[in-house]
């Protein structure tokens, strides 16, 4: 994909994902404002010819810096990858009101208030532009001991839908991504830690039935959804949550109604109760591989 002239700006880009995302933008020709909030970022931006600001997201302030970091530098903004996150997994009895926030802050609010300085900025250029707002498999189907994340991933995901509506005249995609790759963030995940660990620990790659069934791969694997996204190949496409991990390219449903019953007249508590076993439970959380 050619982004030749195209300006983003990747959150949470020191390591891992993020920094295979800002790899990727690179490599295919765009130039990067690289975000986190340590040293290493410098280190990234070194290695792809891009612009490092060090800063927490979350504020207004923060947000607002790196639009400018972006315009200052290379003159204008295409492409924000809001990829920034933190983890606090505690069950629900012992998650604190910090706990809680923490996460919130960094990832929804953090996205948010980026998203809104880069829509501002797409939207005085008038030229359109790309938001990929990162979401999870945990923010589609919950996830044990993660209150906090999946509900600001579930969150992320309704955002998109709603901006994609409200920057439709601007020409401004707004989709989200549900990644999975092997990353210090997936090994808290359960289902995904031991497949992980036995890679590292033999040095050989992830199963093939890994890769496909479970769709869990290398963080560059993902990395080309968002070259993809970022590109002019991807106008029209908006408000989507799409899949991708190891071979796996998937689009989510939204919620939708599965199933419908109706009563004349309307419900009553005894006649819900006779008749909800007419309808097929949905399930929840994220599944445990297992190997053929």
């Amino acid at each position: 994909m050619e982004l030749s002239g195209k300006v983003a700006i990747v959150t949470g880009a020191g390591r891992g994902l993020g920094r295979a995302y800002a790899e990727a933008l690179a490599r295919n020709g765009a130039q990067v404002v690289v975000n986190d909030v340590d040293e290493v970022v410098h280190e990234v931006a070194a290695s792809i010819g891009g612009r490092a600001v060090i800063a927490p997201v979350g504020t207004a302030e923060t947000a607002q810096s790196l639009v400018d970091a972006a315009v200052e530098e290379f003159g204008r903004l295409d492409v924000l990858v809001t990829n920034a996150g933190i983890l606090r997994d505690r069950v629900l009895w012992k998650m604190s009101d910090d706990d809680f926030d923490a996460v919130i802050n960094v990832h929804l609010r953090g996205t948010f208030t980026c998203a809104r300085a880069a829509a501002v900025r797409m939207r005085e250029q008038g030229t359109g532009g790309s938001l990929v707002l990162v979401s999870s498999p945990a923010g589609q189907r919950g996830n044990f001991g993660q209150t906090n994340y999946a509900a600001a991933k579930a969150g992320i995901a309704a955002m998109a839908r709603t901006w994609a509506l409200e920057l439709a005249r601007s020409g401004i995609a707004v989709n989200a991504v549900v990644p999975v790759a092997a990353t210090e963030m997936t090994r808290t995940i359960p289902a995904f830690a031991p497949l992980i660990e036995e890679s590292e620990r033999t040095g050989a790659p992830l199963p093939e039935w890994v890769r496909r069934d479970e769709g869990l791969g290398t963080v560059e694997d993902v990395a080309e959804l968002i070259v993809y996204l970022a590109s002019d190949a991807a106008k029209g496409v908006t408000g989507q949550a799409i899949g991708i991990g190891g071979d796996r390219l998937a689009l989510w449903s939204h919620p939708a109604e599965k199933q419908v019953l109706f009563a004349d007249g309307g419900w009553q508590a005894g006649s819900i109760a006779e008749r909800f076993g007419e309808f097929e439970p949905e399930t929840y959380g994220i599944p445990q591989p297992v190997a053929p």
